[in-house]
């Protein structure tokens, strides 16, 4: 799953595919395959890239 978050770049949005009730999320770091999203209804969570792969999010989503 590292290789669908390696995109992932600082302002980037995306969706956590498990948790859809978080709501879509800015990454605001992506080091050593850990990334650090702000979802708008969780909060900043550390996401283990090995573990999930985020869903980029497109303006039209």
């Amino acid at each position: 799953m590292e290789d669908l978050n390696a995109i992932a770049t600082p302002g980037m949005l995306v969706r956590h595919p498990d948790k859809p009730d978080w709501g879509v999320g800015q990454v605001q770091s992506n080091i050593g395959g850990k990334l650090t999203v702000n979802f708008r209804d969780a909060g900043k969570v550390v996401i283990d890239s090995a573990r999930v792969g985020m869903m980029p999010v497109y303006k039209d989503d």
